[in-house]
């Protein structure tokens, strides 16, 4: 309880500390996706006096909380601090190595919060920047629609205007009825995003991590629907009612529309609507196909490890009351007893999961090797104990990895992967090197691993190291146990054995390996379907778009088509006719498209992984579609018009 918690000793990462004061919860779900009764803020003061950050200089960063004075901008703040990070490196050249520069975020755009370690800063303004162009597709369908119905109105609007009704009357009257069209949409766009929003926390996999994507239809997205449903049909409906008011009544009255051969031109600007639909189309298709891909590779991407068949469970034994020698012994009953049970293959523990939010570093000093100005000596590390690496499937290139016997008694040994022998030691065995980590610990090499992805899916080969854990004591460990077939099944078995050795002892984040690190791919995984989703609309609104627009303008030339058949042209000529019509369209919304496509999506590159923003395949794909669905959206049109019966058509009005 609150009161009772104040002066209550915790301990955090091996050092004590005591709760002077405790906060409301910091974070809000709407605003950051997290979930705030998942954190307890806590103010708390250290016993060690050695753990004062400001005076660490072997620090290599520092996360600074500001606020700005009113009426500073951003950038020259950052140039300010820059310039005084700057002096200080000057006054202490060994302790600033690395490039000196000061980074000013807002806070909830941080690179090292939620928001920014699962990209959402980057991927939710992409979203937003591709749903208005999926608006703008959609409006000018309907401006396109409302193009073609107002010609077929002409002869009603044209009696209205003889009859005296004023042209601005007209316009009001087209407005309004563009109004209720887009009130209809923005009610029933509501209506979707109600039932949709509480969707999008299927694309978190299933984890303890306090993570949610909460999306409320709160007031705010109540007046945004409103103001864009207004403004939208003020915008796109004005055209087609301010074309509609200049009509001049008595030339519309003696009008024979089936005789007129200036159709075409009268289409002009409805083709010009499907032009632009179809380049915005082929976009985003470009854009789904490229997130879409991305995906894909993520699914297929060897991390390194294997991540298949791995349970996980998570337990943290300073809170029970174990001393570190007792807690050492607990580890080792768990693991051999776990080891025993059938259908294990391995077992291990860890203090760290790859490709999740948590990162673990370490400083070093490896043997003979001299820092290169501006070098940072901070790299990756995890604490593991015995059989991690076969555990994980990380093939060891060199040497062995931990054993039981490897304890605090003997001589302290490190294994490293092969991107940290490459950088310190190149063309040199690596076996036997000395390596000191801070607090100035002398470490001897025993094994080389392979590369694997430790923070992110699509990051270089980077320096790392693997400490032993029963020489480096933990209090909390996530047990590792690979076994054959369904890992969740083995979960009850994992809670069984820890129980019959501590009976009081909480397991938490009991998951596979598979589904945390498929937090990794999230970003993926959100962009792609939501992009998805959008650009197979907009295949259809380009379709419906040039539909329309092809069998309009066919059936105002039903009378010339019937001229052309009674002086002999056949049905294939007709099709030619029609389809070469959608054909020119088609052509030209497709080189616009690409061309806006080459330009736009190169501001993709950080969002993809295993594919170039250009990719061949996918414009080569994503072409050929769209092409194909627009013929066949003009071929419909293109068989009505091959039925013409020529005296009919002549006698058409």
């Amino acid at each position: 309880g609150r009161d009772s918690a104040v002066g209550q000793k915790i301990n955090i990462n091996h050092h004590p500390y005591t709760i002077v004061g405790i906060t409301p919860p910091l974070f809000q779900g709407a605003q950051t996706g997290l979930r705030s009764d998942l954190w307890i803020p806590l103010v708390m003061q250290a016993q060690l006096a050695s753990r004062d950050l400001l005076a660490m200089r072997e620090a290599d960063w520092l996360v600074l909380l500001g606020r700005l004075r009113p009426g500073v901008e951003a950038q020259p703040a950052q140039k300010e601090m820059t310039l005084l990070l700057q002096h200080i490196a000057r006054d202490y050249p060994d302790s600033h190595r690395r490039s000196n520069t000061v980074m000013l975020f807002p806070l909830w755009r941080s690179p090292l919060g939620a928001n920014g370690a699962a990209g959402l800063y980057i991927l939710l303004p992409m979203l937003l920047a591709i749903a208005g162009v999926v608006l703008l597709l959609a409006c000018a369908n309907v401006a396109n629609l409302l193009l073609v119905r107002s010609v077929a109105r002409r002869r009603e609007l044209a009696i209205r205007l003889s009859l005296g009704a004023g042209r601005w009357r007209l316009v009001r009257q087209l407005l309004v009825e563009s109004l209720l069209l887009a009130v209809a949409g923005g009610a029933a766009a509501l209506l979707i995003t109600s039932w949709s929003a509480g969707t999008f926390v299927r694309f978190v996999p299933p984890s303890n991590l306090p993570i949610t994507l909460e999306m409320p239809v709160d007031r705010s997205v109540l007046l945004a629907t409103a103001l864009l449903s207004v403004i939208t049909s003020v915008v796109f409906g004005i055209l087609p009612a301010l074309r509609s008011a200049k009509l001049t009544p008595v030339a519309v009255l003696k009008e024979e529309s089936a005789g007129t051969s200036g159709t075409l031109n009268k289409a002009r600007l409805s083709s010009g609507l499907v032009v632009a639909q179809l380049s915005l189309s082929l976009l985003l298709l470009i854009c789904a196909g490229l997130f879409l891909r991305s995906f894909h590779n993520t699914q297929r991407f060897d991390p390194g490890f294997n991540a298949d068949n791995v349970q996980l469970a998570t337990f943290e034994l300073f809170p029970a009351g174990y001393s570190e020698a007792d807690g050492a012994q607990f580890e080792r009953q768990l693991l051999s007893k776990l080891e025993a049970m059938p259908g294990v293959q391995s077992v291990s523990l860890a203090t760290w999961l790859p490709l999740g939010f948590t990162w673990s570093s370490a400083i070093v000093q490896p043997e003979s090797y001299v820092p290169q100005a501006h070098e940072s000596m901070e790299i990756g590390s995890a604490v593991v104990a015995p059989n991690y690496l076969k555990t994980m499937q990380i093939p060891l290139l060199a040497g062995r990895e931990f054993t039981f016997q490897d304890t605090d008694k003997t001589q302290r040994v490190v294994v490293v992967n092969q991107a940290f022998a490459d950088h310190y030691w190149p063309q040199q065995d690596a076996i036997g090197k000395k390596i000191s980590i801070a607090p100035y610990k002398v470490f001897s090499v025993i094994g080389v691993a392979r590369n694997s992805n430790y923070t992110q899916l699509h990051e270089p080969p980077q320096p790392f190291v693997y400490l032993p854990l029963f020489q480096d004591y933990y209090p909390s460990g996530v047990i590792h146990a690979r076994v054959s077939g369904d890992p969740m099944r083995f979960a009850p078995v994992i809670d069984k054995v820890v129980h019959e050795l501590a009976p009081d002892l909480p397991l938490s984040d009991v998951v596979t390996l598979k589904s945390r690190t498929q937090v990794a791919s999230t970003l993926s995984r959100i962009a792609g379907t939501l992009v998805g989703a959008f650009g197979t609309i907009a295949l259809i609104l380009a379709a419906v778009g040039i539909y329309a627009v092809i069998a309009y303008t066919t059936r105002q030339r039903t009378r010339e088509i019937g001229i052309r058949m009674a002086v002999g042209a056949q049905q294939r000529d007709i099709r030619q006719l029609v389809l070469g019509q959608g054909l020119r369209l088609t052509l030209l919304g497709l080189t616009i498209g690409l061309a806006v496509s080459l330009l736009l999506t190169r501001f993709l590159r950080s969002l993809l992984f295993g594919i170039a923003a250009t990719d061949a395949l996918t414009y080569a794909s994503v072409g050929l579609l769209l092409s194909f669905v627009a013929l066949a959206a003009c071929y419909i049109p293109a068989r009505r018009a091959m039925k013409v019966d020529p005296v009919i058509a002549l006698r058409h009005e």
